[in-house]
């Protein structure tokens, strides 16, 4: 079992590495890059050469090249130290023909340098001319000088691969900055555990680090699933449009909806209301002294955080309406398929076939605004308010994505029970004496069912990726959304990374499928026979 485990966990991951790859072909090779300017209003806004820099910004963000401007060659030159301030400032400055021909000495100097070290990397260096109308500088025509070269896919393949996790250490902080002694702490109570208005200190383990990422490491709070950890984080992509500017992983499990506030005591015994979460404090240098406020609440320049909400994540949502409507599949679907295949052709049996050709009849959209309009009828909730969630507000939701799977599984259990019927086995069963019902409940249905419990930890598991036309309908907050928004919006890093995350719950299941039927039927064997 152990090997076949390993051997199915391996080709998993080839699977799931060659999937990514053709994604990545399919996003950045075959779609028309245009296509991320569509719903840009800033790039309307645009004219001239800005525009054409504003274009290989964009494409740069996006993923699609590396994009370096010629001033910020000069001020990494800089940097270096290669030259001065007063020489970057007078080199750095074009003039207005594209040839360059009327460039001062100095500028035409370092504009030769910037294009031989490019062009030798492989880079295309484009030079732009400045627009002048009626003897002005027309609107955005300023000259300028850029290089650019397109990402490989073996190496943007490599470089998302990379950071796909990041272990946070006590040197994330530059070794120039003052922060003192770094190091890990643990500690039996954490400084936050402090009940606001009496002072006592709580039992609460942690690891809180100086000169990491985050400040709090590892530590317990009363939120699911208790304790958290930051030293290991994941990045699956950073959207550009959908969410801007974060990452595809905390899109999905950061909670939702307004602040939820309550009394909390900063590290300087600072008290107030407020919806921050100490917990995720991350380092911001020069943070503390920026404002008053600031110096108030904090002892260093872990300041950065982020806020608690009301409302759960986008998997939250996704994932208890998905679980709950699995629970009603097979508690329903599978005694309901049970019952008709062991009376088959009764009444039972025909208003049972009855529901399940109306469910696959029926485009799946019409029916769930069929159970939308009866469910306000009686008065249900038909939306959701992320501010103020009641239970109420998760029943259409989860009778709309149950009805039609549970359909679905009464008529594969009554296919899988009915094939049985006629097996050998059955036959030679009854003629060793055994009456009908105890072979229908002792055999049969035993394994009809085996490939029933095969597709079990798929559901649990997809019950995370949300669904799609339900939680559009029903305004869910949930996931399932997230891939068409980002399709649609030509946001490549989500598209990536939602693939990624798919691909990984798809090798899941299957592995655990097999496992859990081996578990099942003693006469599923994964080991290899001696030959």
């Amino acid at each position: 079992m152990t090997k076949y485990v390993l051997k199915r966990l391996l080709h998993g991951i080839v699977s799931i590495l060659l999937v990514i790859l053709i994604v990545m072909l399919l996003v950045y090779g075959l779609m028309n890059r245009d296509k991320v300017f569509a719903a840009d209003g800033n790039y309307t806004k645009q004219a001239n050469n800005a525009r054409v820099v504003y274009r290989y910004r964009r494409w740069e963000e996006f993923g699609y090249l590396d994009y370096v401007p010629y001033a910020d060659y000069m001020n990494e030159l800089t940097r270096n130290g290669e030259i001065d301030e007063e020489t970057r400032a007078d080199a750095v400055s074009l003039g207005r023909a594209e040839d360059g021909s009327n460039d001062s000495e100095l500028t035409a100097k370092y504009v030769k340098q910037f294009t031989e070290y490019y062009e030798s990397q492989g880079y295309t260096v484009t030079r732009l001319g400045a627009l002048v109308l009626r003897g002005k500088l027309a609107k955005g025509g300023q000259a300028q000088l850029f290089a650019y070269k397109d990402y490989s896919v073996i190496k943007r393949f490599l470089s998302y691969f990379g950071g796909l996790f990041q272990v946070d250490n006590i040197h994330y902080v530059p070794e120039t900055e003052d922060i003192g002694e770094r190091g890990l702490t643990f500690t039996l109570y954490d400084p936050l555990a402090v009940d606001p208005e009496t002072g006592e200190q709580h039992f609460s383990p942690a690891i809180i680090g100086n000169g990491t990422l985050h400040k709090y490491l590892l530590y317990f709070d009363g939120n699911f699933p208790y304790l958290h950890q930051n030293l290991l984080t994941i990045h699956l992509g950073t959207s550009f449009s959908v969410t801007q500017g974060v990452d595809v992983f905390q899109t999905m499990t950061k909670s939702q909806g307004s602040w939820s506030q309550s009394l909390i005591t900063y590290p300087t015994g600072h008290v107030e209301m407020s919806a921050d979460n100490l917990h995720t404090a991350t380092y911001l240098a020069g943070s503390r002294t920026a404002n008053a406020l600031n110096e108030q609440r904090y002892t260093d320049d872990y300041t950065n955080v982020s806020t608690n909400n009301v409302s759960m994540s986008r998997m939250g949502y996704s994932f208890v309406i998905g679980i709950i409507s699995t629970i009603f599949v097979y508690i329903l679907g599978l005694p309901i398929g049970v019952i008709m295949a062991r009376y088959k052709e009764g009444l039972f049996d025909k208003i049972g076939t009855v529901y399940i050709m109306f469910i696959s009849a029926v485009p799946s959209l019409a029916y769930i605004f069929i159970f939308k309009g009866i469910g306000r009828a009686a008065g249900l909730p038909s939306t959701f308010d992320m501010d103020n969630v009641t239970k109420l507000m998760y029943v259409l939701p989860i009778v709309s994505l149950a009805l039609p799977s549970i359909a679905s599984m009464m008529k594969w259990m009554r296919r899988y029970m009915i094939d049985q019927m006629n097996s050998d086995y059955v036959k030679f069963a009854r003629s060793g004496g055994m009456n009908d019902t105890e072979i229908f409940f002792q055999h049969i249905m035993k394994i009809a069912a085996i490939p029933i419990i095969q597709g079990i930890p798929g559901s649990l598991l997809f019950a995370m990726t949300g669904a799609l036309i339900t939680e559009r309908v029903y305004l869910v907050p949930g996931a399932g959304g997230l891939l068409i928004d980002a399709i649609n919006q030509y946001d490549n890093a989500v598209i990536v990374g939602v693939t990624l995350f798919y691909a990984i719950l798809s090798v899941l299941s299957l592995i655990l499928g097999d496992v859990l039927m081996a578990m099942v039927d003693p006469r599923i064997s994964f080991t290899e026979k001696a030959r």
